[in-house]
């Protein structure tokens, strides 16, 4: 089928094709070989999703007999094998596909619908700090799909920073599985540590102590640059204080702001510098 939006790519151009393309739109590579006979179905169901999606996505195909370096690169083991790039990385993939339903059900999580449209909207709005607006958008999507990683995600975020700990702790403890599981995961320490501030001394046993919580505390206030300070002296003074939880938050408060906000470029650095 001939189409702008579909390619055949090999070893030779697929870091132009897939990896710098997929900068500008996702790209769904398709990992097929001719003796596939669940490759003869998908193959042309993927074409035509593609087609009505056009300009959404790019589809792009690999024949593994003929692109062996490309298989063993990506790890691809069986086929069919449906991987999506964004940005020059795998961000999902679907192995074993069984029946047509797998693969709209994949295409469509890549397709940018009214759902999707609503989380980039809501990202937006929590990186100006509209806490509660991204807080009433993601319970607005998730009335209709409870699990869906991203709003469940952005709805914790919003419900830290707005000191709801309770119920973003609740979220995390029953976070879905999906690619968005290990921001998740890093949030947890962070939760668990302002949910039982309150109910600590401001001495504790150990000199580092009184530095960690005043840290977490300043967090609650909103003060993160202070509570960064705050941890990276401890973790300088002793990396493993409280199996090096001082860690564990700074790296669940760059979840939290996100890889672009300036204070986790400002930080980050400064942790590695410590830890390596």
């Amino acid at each position: 089928m001939e189409h702008p939006d579909i390619v055949t790519v090999d070893e030779a151009n697929f870091d132009y094709q897939v990896l710098a393309y997929s900068k500008r739109v996702p790209v769904l590579v398709d990992f097929w070989a001719e003796w596939c006979v669940t490759c003869q179905r998908t193959s042309p169901l993927l074409e035509a999703l593609t087609e009505q999606n056009s300009g959404r996505f790019r589809l792009a195909k690999v024949d593994v007999d003929q692109n062996v370096q490309l298989t063993q690169r990506y790890q691809v083991h069986t086929v069919p094998t449906l991987k999506t790039f964004e940005n020059g990385l795998v961000t999902r993939q679907i192995v074993g596909i069984k029946t047509n339903i797998q693969v709209i059900d994949f295409v469509q999580e890549i397709v940018p619908g009214p759902e999707n449209l609503l989380i980039e909207k809501a990202t937006s709005l929590f990186q100006t700090e509209e806490y509660q607006e991204v807080e009433e958008i993601c319970r607005e999507i998730l009335e209709d799909d409870s699990d869906q990683p991203k709003a469940n995600l952005l709805l914790a975020k919003s419900l830290i920073s707005q000191g709801k700990i309770p119920e973003a702790k609740k979220i995390l403890e029953q976070f879905p599985s999906s690619l968005e599981f290990r921001g998740a995961e890093k949030l947890r320490p962070l939760v668990e540590a302002l949910d039982t501030i309150h109910d600590q001394q401001s001495q504790g046993a150990e000199p580092l102590d009184a530095v960690y919580i005043r840290a977490v505390k300043l967090i609650v206030l909103g003060n993160i640059p202070a509570a960064l300070d705050g941890l990276l002296e401890i973790l300088r003074k002793d990396k493993l204080y409280k199996k090096s939880l001082p860690k564990d938050l700074i790296l669940g408060l760059f979840e939290l702001m996100g890889n672009d906000h300036p204070l986790t470029h400002e930080y980050r650095p400064q942790l590695a510098n410590i830890l390596f």
